[in-house]
């Protein structure tokens, strides 16, 4: 188990030292032992929008690096709606400290993908199916 205040203690020092710039946060957090990392990336200490960038090393558009911003990492363990196609939503999550996104008419799920392809998997799906 992480302690809360030395994980918090540890965010402030990432935050200060990459200065808003995520991809040198992602580098940071990089090295980071498996169980901090995991901490961190489930936590109220980043938000959705960090970790996104952390397992995929992309910038997505800004409306859903928008939606992302205003939510904190911990909301990713029910997930979290990124972008809305036809009628569908596309939904950002962590499994098993893993990255997940669904496509979905909150029913059925139409396509799920994992890994650290699932960004650009996704994006192509879009713009070859939908």
């Amino acid at each position: 188990m992480v302690d809360y205040a030395a994980l918090a203690d540890l965010a402030d020092r990432l935050f200060e030292a990459s200065d808003d710039d995520d991809e040198l946060l992602a580098a940071m957090l990089d090295p980071l032992d498996g169980e901090i990392l995991g901490a961190l990336l489930a936590s109220d200490l980043l938000n959705a929008y960090q970790v996104f960038y952390y397992f995929f090393r992309e910038t997505p558009d800004e409306l859903t690096k928008e939606r992302l911003q205003l939510h904190a990492a911990s909301d990713l363990a029910r997930g979290v709606v990124i972008d809305e196609v036809d009628i569908y939503d596309v939904i950002f999550s962590l499994e098993g400290g893993e990255p997940v996104l669904l496509i979905t008419d909150g029913e059925a799920t139409l396509a799920r993908f994992e890994g650290e392809q699932a960004y650009t998997d996704l994006v192509r799906y879009l713009d070859e199916s939908l």
